[in-house]
């Protein structure tokens, strides 16, 4: 018998030992990192809302309960009970009832109800039926990729349960190494803004944080092939951690699976969803460009497959000596700050991921309260001495000011965005300033993945800032939903329409003008002497959009769609550049994000960001709060322990 199986015959027993004595545990499985109990006696559960709680605390394990398949109530039946029990308000769309694990799945536009105050709905769902409830939103917008992503998993339910398995068991199974150390690799974005890649070591694990591309830099990758990483081969690595879905740090995920890879993804729920559909755009791209793209859609869904999505706040063991708990990182939709408590108490290391500390319109600023942090790996794009922002306030007046100007003059403002975070920021500041009548009511037309991206965020309102969760929770003012707002889904036909029609505001992907739409629209309205070209996001260095920054009037137009082949565009639109609206923090906030950490770390590694900012900011923390701090080269070893 192995570890593993005399690990789950103990905590058998110690559940039987905590539970009433007519209270059966027929079984005791790993799935992932939880610990999932079956029973022919669910409803002796649900009827107890302490006993799962009392068991995780005495187990200190995450634990589900599941019913044994003998004791369920046939679905036909159940159903009707179900829908018994839910109030009618809260707008169930379906109800899919999975046999093999005696849950049902309930989708429902407003899950809280199904839920009930501290679980209680859920509970009675389970007194009744005998069934496991779980519960997921309705999409107010409708998401082809939410609606995708969930098919999908059903299909994949039984090889994911194999899956899930088979990494709960590679999670618990006994630790074999003496000694205590503990190593980070950089393997990107060091002095450098993209290819986040990180290896975190101990003697007993290895985990990969992050594994994205560099924009404008085609062929530059992360350095998978050192020894570190996938040198030694790809089951070396033992879990992968994704801070969020920007293609910067998640579109080569999918070329670990290319290469063998076969464990666990660990992200929040809305990052698994952009990371599919921004992968997946990203293949798309790439083949219309006429470019060989580095893995195929297949690995995106084995990726998908393998993700194991984790809650703000949860700890959660991924190793047998690693835990990890995801914070908010206020940056775009699901973005998290990753802390890792390594070893029993040995050391702490948390990974900043992008960070935006202060609030936005979107997000509640930055998570930095841990009960320990020895390092930090702390992004640094706007890190350099001079890197401070304007005001979000002055930024929005300013940006009022162009439309209104471009307006009057009987132009058109084109704001090339990111389709995940700054889309979404911009969307709020234009519905308000419509509604409060800053602006006139114009058209504001979404092309590339906006739409989609924003009916991701519709989904997870929960992951949003308070009042605006609120809003779309409890007020019926979804402010997505505004009739200005209209999704370009009639390709060449309807931008020439809108490039021959009235004023309006456009928002395009690709948000460094890298391909995509946006190439469509400066074709369209580029010539146009009274129209605007608005910049509201971060242009790398090597960008088509940082040239245009920096005064490039004759550019290169691709005849999208057709192989990638174009001509020369003569720029005759105005160019503005409005700050404020990054996802990033700015010198600033890097600052007080580190400064307002209780305690402060002793190392911090400043990464993602150019040469100038890492070693500008990396001196300031130095100087000023006296800790030992590094502007790493890719390809850096250091051992903490």
């Amino acid at each position: 018998m192995s570890q593993v199986d005399k690990q789950l015959e103990n905590l058998k027993s110690t559940i039987e030992q905590e539970v009433p004595n007519d209270v059966s545990v027929t079984d005791v499985k790993y799935e992932g990192p939880e610990l999932v109990v079956y029973t022919r006696d669910p409803k002796r559960f649900a009827g107890d809302g302490d006993l799962i709680r009392r068991l995780a605390s005495k187990l200190r394990k995450r634990i589900t309960v599941r019913p044994d398949p003998s004791v369920l109530s046939p679905p036909k039946r159940a159903e009707g009970e179900v829908r018994d029990v839910i109030p009618e308000d809260a707008g169930v769309t379906s109800l899919d009832f999975h046999e093999d694990t005696g849950e049902v799945m309930i989708e429902a536009e407003k899950p809280g109800m199904v839920i009930g105050r501290r679980g209680s709905t859920l509970r009675e769902i389970t007194q009744e039926i005998g069934w496991t409830p779980e519960v997921v939103r309705t999409p107010p917008i409708e998401s082809s990729t939410v609606s995708n992503v969930r098919n999908f998993l059903k299909n994949e339910r039984e090889e994911r349960r194999d899956i899930l398995e088979r990494v709960g068991r590679q999670i618990h199974r006994e630790e074999m190494a003496d000694d205590e150390w503990v190593r980070i690799t950089t393997l990107g974005c060091c002095r450098e803004v993209g290819r986040a890649a990180f290896v975190l070591s101990t003697p007993e694990t290895r985990i990969l944080i992050d594994c994205g591309d560099k924009p404008g830099a085609e062929g530059e990758v992360p350095y998978l092939q050192v020894p570190e990483a996938l040198g030694a081969g790809a089951a070396t690595i033992d879990a992968v951690v994704l801070t969020h879905a920007h293609l910067d740090h998640s579109a080569l995920l999918p070329l670990l699976f290319k290469y063998g890879y076969d464990g666990p993804v660990y992200t929040t729920e809305p990052t698994r969803d952009l990371m599919g559909l921004l992968q997946l755009d990203y293949l798309d791209v790439a083949a219309k460009e006429g470019r060989t793209p580095p893995y195929e859609s297949a690995q995106v869904r084995e990726t998908i497959k393998h993700t194991i999505p984790l809650e703000f706040g949860d700890v959660t063991d991924i190793a047998p000596d690693v835990k990890l708990t995801f914070h908010n990182a206020g940056h775009i939709l699901g973005s998290a700050v990753t802390h890792f408590h390594i070893g029993d108490g040995l050391y702490n290391v948390a990974f900043s991921g992008d960070i935006h500390y202060e609030d936005t319109r979107l997000f509640n600023g930055a998570v930095n309260d841990f009960p320990r942090v020895e390092t930090l790996v702390l992004e640094s794009t706007y890190g350099g001495r001079n890197d401070y922002q304007t005001d979000q306030a002055d930024s929005e007046e300013a940006l009022k000011r162009v439309i209104n100007e471009t307006y009057e003059q009987g132009g058109k403002v084109v704001i090339p965005a990111f389709a995940v975070g700054r889309s979404q920021e911009i969307m709020l500041v234009l519905e308000e300033a419509m509604r409060e009548g800053d602006i006139p009511s114009m058209p504001v037309h979404l092309d590339g993945m906006i739409w989609e991206a924003t009916a991701i965020h519709t989904t997870y309102p929960e992951y949003l800032r308070d009042d605006l969760r609120n809003r779309i929770f409890h007020e019926d003012e979804n402010p997505f939903l505004a009739e200005e707002f209209n999704h370009i889904d009639g390709g060449e036909d309807e931008r020439q329409d809108v490039a021959d029609g009235e004023e309006c505001i456009i928002l395009s992907t690709s948000g460094m003008i890298e391909g995509g739409p946006i190439m469509s629209w400066l074709r369209h309205i580029g010539p146009e002497p009274d129209s605007n070209l608005v910049f509201v996001g971060y242009q790398a260095q090597g960008t088509l959009g940082r040239r245009i920054q920096n005064g490039w009037d004759e550019i290169p137009v691709s005849d999208w769609g057709n192989g990638g082949r174009g001509d020369t565009l003569s720029l005759e639109m105005g160019v503005e550049t409005v700050d404020g609206f990054s996802g990033h923090a700015d010198r600033q906030g890097l600052e007080n994000f580190v400064k307002t950490m209780n305690p402060r770390p002793e190392k911090v590694l400043c990464v993602h960001g150019d040469e100038r900012s890492v070693q500008d900011l990396s001196s300031a923390l130095y100087h000023d709060y006296n800790m030992r701090t590094f502007a790493p080269k890719n390809l850096e070893t250091f051992r903490f322990k």
